[in-house]
């Protein structure tokens, strides 16, 4: 057994402002975008300073999307009783399919306004996500957040404020799986020429997978539970969709042109 590490989540303060490690995660994913995605922009044809433009669109997705998803998808009882709480994002979070469907909306006004097809724009924004999720979950860590289940493996841990049992240490596994893994797949697989769509279909499916198999030793959120059979999450649903579309995605692609 492992003992949890006694982070503070405030990384720093200058006078009233306060700092937390979560927000700086949110930074450390938008920079590394935007540093990637200027690598890459000539691959797009597109310029280095329409990568901020696009970095831009996407932070309001994220953001935007991610709170509505959440409120939708984990708190509607809550809206309902409060309708203001939609804004307080300080209480109760993000989610990441939210934030999805927020920055393929992002993606959709940037593809339109110059001119490109909409997966080729979204098979060039794939692998640029996965270190903003890695730092996302890395930021759930030190916050205590995402509770795993009781485990007996030697790196299990006791979650604080949940008992000295040790837990799995979930949002760990999803740092590992859905940003050191998935960004190392999809940078590489998109280093090469490759069929349109390809890459769009490979993050979900991936990603999917992923979250998938993690929500078997994830705790469910406490204020849902679980959905059906004592095993069947919120965030397995959730990823039923993106690994359907997913692999419809990749079946697609066969068909399209290939791209840089």
């Amino acid at each position: 057994m492992l003992a949890y590490p006694n982070i503070d989540p405030v990384a720093f303060s200058l006078g009233p402002l306060t700092i937390h490690w979560y927000g700086l995660m949110y930074v450390i994913g938008f920079v590394a975008a935007w540093w990637l995605g200027r690598r890459r922009a000539d691959r797009l044809g597109v310029s280095q300073d329409a990568i901020g433009d696009l970095l831009f669109y996407g932070a309001l997705g994220v953001v935007v999307g991610g709170r509505v998803g959440y409120v939708l998808f984990y708190g509607m009882g809550r809206f309902l009783e409060n309708p203001l709480w939609l804004f307080q994002v300080w209480d109760g979070g993000m989610s990441f399919h939210g934030g999805l469907l927020g920055v393929l909306l992002a993606a959709l006004f940037f593809a339109r306004r110059h001119g490109l097809a909409f997966f080729t724009l979204t098979d060039f924004i794939a692998p640029l996500v996965p270190i903003g999720l890695g730092a996302g979950r890395i930021g759930n860590f030190i916050n205590h957040e995402l509770p795993g289940r009781v485990t007996d493996l030697p790196w299990g841990m006791p979650f604080p404020g949940m008992g000295p049992q040790p837990r799995h240490p979930s949002s760990l596994y999803e740092f590992l799986l859905e940003g050191v893994v998935l960004f190392i797949i999809l940078w590489w697989v998109s280093a090469t020429p490759r069929r349109r769509g390809m890459i769009s279909g490979l993050f979900l499916t991936l990603y999917g997978v992923f979250r998938f198999a993690v929500e078997f030793v994830r705790m469910p959120d406490a204020h849902i539970g679980f959905l059906a059979g004592g095993w069947l999450t919120m965030g397995m649903l959730l990823s039923l969709p993106m690994l359907g579309f997913g692999i419809v995605l990749l079946a697609w692609s066969r068909r399209q042109p290939m791209t840089n």
